[in-house]
């Protein structure tokens, strides 16, 4: 991989990708992805709102963590209430009233997990709703008519996950149908304010990821993503499959890697070129007393923190730490109240974007390396 500084992306009226910095020891990359909500400075951690809100924040509380982006799912907001109300509304961003970047997931993965009640056509997938039982269809065409209803500034490709682990036969098969939507999505997609990212699929087969990548970057995208990993499969496949995928993604656009969201996951990203994180672990963790420490991780509610009146986390500038002792969060779970959960997804949505911000900044510095050691969990 070249690592030269300061490649530019070819400009459009809504995005502009420049590429500042790339490590010279490892393919950690820094850069500024400009959306029509506001510049996103890279690598970056984007928390989850998959309902349109962060799980127990508001909007002040999401900005006070310092994300610059938030997802929402288009599956779930398909269903509920309607893309069609929030596009009457004004789009996501009005209707969440959030002015910074929204990225929207097309609903595959979803779509996907549901094996029980789905069918896959080549058309598109036949599903039920798991809650109300009421059947409903989606396609690449129809995917990208909920996300520009939707206006969040990046939209993903409707795409086949296939599971792990899975046979080499039904991996190449749903990477082919995964190709093949791709070229529909972007026929069907009418708006040029929404950048549409394409995603690699292929299983943990090389062959088939290098395939991917190389047809997905045959199409002149935004910018492009790899999807079905952190389905189960243990770290040290998932980096392999990250390693010989995206140096094969253009280099001067950003590179999305879709669901992963502990430390070492984000970590491991960066060192292999990835760009921008989504999970929706920091809520998730913090809603059953788990909260992030440096190199490690807490549950409040253990006895150990019952007379501890320290932060969380020494030093982190996060509301949490700057007011509250891991004492009184561990009295607030035990009375379960539901501010305890509020004030560790705030912990620990800031930690991963501030290690974010730091991993940034050692990648600007030339000493993501040294950056990668001290703070990885191997």
């Amino acid at each position: 991989m070249s690592k030269n500084t300061g490649i530019l992306n070819k400009k459009t009226k809504y995005f502009e990708y420049n590429l500042e910095k790339t490590c010279s020891k490892t393919n950690a990359r820094a850069g500024i992805f400009k959306t029509p909500h506001g510049l996103i400075k890279t690598p970056v951690f984007m928390p989850v709102g998959t309902n349109s809100a962060v799980k127990t924040l508001v909007n002040s509380q999401i900005k006070d963590t310092g994300a610059q982006i938030i997802l929402s799912n288009s599956f779930h907001l398909f269903l509920r209430p309607g893309h069609k109300l929030i596009e009457q509304a004004g789009g996501l961003h009005k209707w969440m009233n959030w002015e910074k970047p929204i990225l929207t997931d097309s609903g595959g993965f979803q779509v996907f997990s549901l094996a029980d009640i789905r069918k896959i056509k080549e058309d598109g997938v036949e599903f039920q709703d798991p809650k109300s039982g009421a059947k409903h269809f989606i396609n690449p065409e129809i995917s990208m008519e909920i996300q520009e209803a939707l206006g969040a500034d990046i939209i993903m490709a409707f795409d086949e996950c296939a599971p792990y682990p899975c046979d080499y036969e039904h991996a190449k098969i749903a990477m082919e149908r995964t190709h093949r939507w791709l070229a529909r999505c972007f026929q069907a997609k009418k708006r040029e304010d929404i950048a549409l990212f394409p995603i690699v699929q292929g299983a943990f087969f090389d062959d088939l990821r290098k395939e991917s990548a190389q047809a997905i970057s045959s199409f002149d995208a935004i910018g492009y993503a790899i999807g079905g990993v952190s389905v189960g499969e243990p770290a040290e496949i998932k980096n392999h499959i990250i390693e010989i995928t995206a140096p094969l993604l253009p280099e001067n656009k950003p590179r999305y890697l879709m669901g992963v969201g502990t430390p070492q996951d984000l970590l491991d990203g960066v060192k292999r070129g990835i760009d921008m994180f989504d999970c929706v672990m920091p809520t998730r963790i913090a809603r059953h007393g788990s909260f992030f420490m440096n190199n490690s991780r807490g549950i409040i509610t253990n006895k150990i923190f019952e007379n501890d009146f320290s932060p969380l986390v020494e030093d982190c500038q996060c509301y949490t730490c700057q007011n509250h002792s891991k004492a009184y969060i561990r009295h607030l779970f035990k009375a379960q109240e539901s501010t305890a959960a509020t004030l560790l997804s705030i912990h620990n949505i800031h930690f991963l974007v501030n290690l974010m911000n730091k991993a940034r900044e050692a990648i600007l510095e030339d000493n993501f390396d040294e950056f990668y050691a001290k703070h990885t969990m191997n």
